[in-house]
């Protein structure tokens, strides 16, 4: 109740303006009706892993790459794809430290998971940074983007258990097979986890090699279920 009383005075003193083009925010998030249905959403995904699929095809569809070669995840829920204005949103984000654009897109994402049929996890794990790049970044994104997810769904965010090994090379200048061998044996636990159904929460799914070997790592340490929950997708 607090917490409620202190959201609504905040926004009758400062309220939310688009970040895209500077109109009334809709239902006090920074971006307005308009920018919001412009957003590029990922209608027709594979219902494995997110990838795009032709817009003929059925929401229960999994694309070719999932039944040759079935990912370690269970399932990935992405609403958007990682094309403009959402690949700004999120760049200004992670790496110009434009935290209010954080928090509308945890709040997008929440929204959207709001809207799904899936079942609620035990435990919430975002992917984690290696010290180095966090000390650079100051924050995991991950970690933001999960936080308002957490607390609304109630499910614990285990922030601590789950580390790199080292830093690794920025897997957007890599291709498919470098991405996997970039983040190969990357993850450690440094203590066991109860939880049998987890999710992952990340900012971007290209190719799924982080989430993919971080579910493996969890998996073969006992996991049952091993969802997937990001922003957006790569095309």
């Amino acid at each position: 109740m607090v917490n409620k009383c202190i959201s609504l005075l905040h926004s009758l003193l400062f309220p939310a303006n688009c970040t895209l083009c500077g109109a009334p925010g809709d239902n006090a998030l920074d971006i307005c009706t308009d920018c919001r249905q412009d957003l590029p959403r990922n209608n027709n995904p594979c219902s494995r892993c997110a990838a795009p699929l032709t817009s003929s095809a059925d929401s229960r569809e999994i694309c070719g790459e999932c039944i040759r070669n079935p990912p370690p995840f269970d399932r990935c829920l992405t609403p958007y794809l990682y094309l403009p204005p959402i690949d700004s949103l999120i760049s200004s984000f992670k790496f110009h430290q434009k935290l209010s654009n954080g928090r509308l897109l945890s709040l997008l994402l929440l929204d959207f998971l709001q809207h799904c049929s899936t079942p609620m996890p035990e435990l919430i794990i975002p992917v984690p940074l290696h010290k180095a790049r966090l000390t650079e970044r100051g924050f995991n994104q991950s970690i933001e983007l999960a936080r308002p997810i957490s607390r609304e769904f109630r499910v614990p965010l285990e922030i601590s258990a789950c580390q790199r090994r080292g830093a690794t090379h920025a897997q957007m200048n890599l291709g498919k097979q470098a991405r996997r061998q970039n983040v190969k044996n990357v993850f450690y636990l440094q203590r066991e986890l109860s939880a049998r159904h987890l999710v992952l929460v990340d900012d971007v799914i290209t190719t799924g090699a982080t989430v993919a070997e971080l579910a493996t790592l969890l998996k073969n340490r006992g996991a049952e279920r091993v969802d997937v929950w990001a922003l957006a997708r790569t095309p």
